[in-house]
């Protein structure tokens, strides 16, 4: 019977440190809704001095976002932003969004105001 409760206890504590691996269910479902609004965007993406379609950036915050989740990085939507959205890794140099014919933001504040409205509307 001891051997049984040892086990079971061991199966529990497993369970858990598996569940931490990936970002919560509502932090994911955050994030996917702020990558799929930059791929439906129509917007262009500056990174490392040439602008991206919003595909391209979009599969480019993606892989961003896979590497930081498999570490146990992204706790909160904001995780992602300020990990992946907000700067290139390999250059330092700031995202930008261009819309239409407005002029080039933050991509990391054009983000975090699709978040907001997101989070006001459920």
């Amino acid at each position: 019977m001891r051997v049984l409760r040892i086990a079971a206890s061991a199966l529990v504590a497993g369970m858990a440190l598996a569940a931490d691996a990936a970002p919560a269910t509502a932090v994911q479902i955050e994030v996917l809704h702020l990558l799929g609004y930059v791929e439906s965007s129509h917007c262009t993406f500056y990174r490392n001095g040439k602008w991206h379609d919003a595909r391209s950036a979009r599969r480019h915050l993606q892989r961003k976002y896979d590497y930081l989740a498999k570490r146990d990085l992204v706790r909160r939507a904001e995780d992602f932003l300020e990990l992946a959205a907000t700067q290139s890794s390999v250059s330092g140099e700031a995202y930008r969004v261009r819309c239409a014919d407005k002029q080039p933001m933050p991509s990391s504040a054009w983000l975090a105001e699709e978040l907001t409205r997101y989070r006001s509307r459920r």
